[in-house]
């Protein structure tokens, strides 16, 4: 399968609505955090209905708990079933964690062992949202700051196995793999080169912040140079990969975010062919 290659984008913040609206900014596309469009009506879905005339762009959830041991949640998926319909995204990502237990969420991305038992698990629920979704879903990878003690495997075996298994693909996120090889003392060109290449559909960016000798992935500063370094390993590694930045604090005036995603653009056209950074808004994910 040749990977649709979308260029470089931005997450839509609520701050930006009226900028992108009036000025049409010279960004490929945006990505946006669906729970925010999950309700009916309001100035959210207006202000999203008149930029996605002008825009491509894809859904990224952050309540789904695909790792839960609650049922996946029906009125959800229904919610991000009508969502998915409204927009016509290239394609929806969520994160390979968990968030809910008893029906309760902590409104925290929450890491898993990695185990043969939790691969089945999460294989099996992957496929039951692909199946009411209609089509194939990203996992995205995890800033952590705890381990399990009966975790089998290295995170990139996990993370490749169950997209392998579940038939979906993979958010990358660059940042998220510094903050964990920095807190879990490992190489994260390790985690880069682990990781199957025919599965990776989408790269994120964004900041963190030191906790002591600890990172958190707090996406309230710029993208510091050690990541924009590792983001220009990963393009040699993967090649053109559909590129934006994440930015949920301390957010700047549009046109200095725009400022840095040009950054992320410099950078893949000194590695890349002019050929490979081709863009294509047509997605190949389809029914799964």
């Amino acid at each position: 399968m040749e990977r649709p290659f979308l260029g470089f984008g931005l997450g839509l913040r609520t701050a930006h609505y009226e900028h992108v609206i009036e000025n049409k900014p010279q960004v490929d596309w945006f990505e946006i955090i669906s729970e925010n469009y999950m309700i009916p009506g309001g100035k959210p879905l207006a202000h999203l209905d008149k930029i996605r005339q002008d825009y491509p762009m894809v859904m990224h959830g952050v309540s789904m708990s695909i790792g839960s041991t609650d049922p996946l949640n029906v009125d959800y998926l229904k919610k991000l079933k009508t969502l998915i319909d409204r927009v016509e995204p290239q394609w929806i990502s969520d994160h390979l964690c968990w968030t809910a237990v008893n029906h309760v969420n902590s409104h925290d991305l929450l890491p898993l062992p990695y185990n043969e038992a939790t691969i089945s698990h999460i294989v099996d629920r992957i496929k039951q949202v692909q199946d009411t979704i209609g089509r194939q879903m990203l996992i995205e990878n995890l800033s952590s700051y705890v381990t399990y003690n009966n975790s089998e495997m290295p995170e990139w075996d996990f993370v490749n196995e169950i997209a392998k298994r579940a038939d979906c693909y993979i958010l990358l996120d660059i940042n998220n793999i510094f903050v964990s090889a920095n807190n879990h003392h490992f190489e994260p060109q390790d985690y880069i080169n682990g990781i199957d290449s025919d599965r990776v559909m989408q790269f994120h960016l964004a900041g963190h912040s030191y906790n002591g000798d600890m990172i958190i992935d707090t996406h309230d500063h710029d993208v510091c140079d050690p990541v924009w370094s590792l983001y220009e390993y990963a393009l040699g590694r993967f090649g053109a990969v559909s590129t934006m930045i994440e930015r949920d604090d301390n957010i700047p005036p549009f046109e200095e975010l725009r400022q840095e995603l040009a950054i992320a653009e410099k950078i893949a056209a000194k590695v890349l062919t002019p050929q490979q950074l081709h863009i294509s808004n047509k997605s190949s994910l389809g029914v799964a």
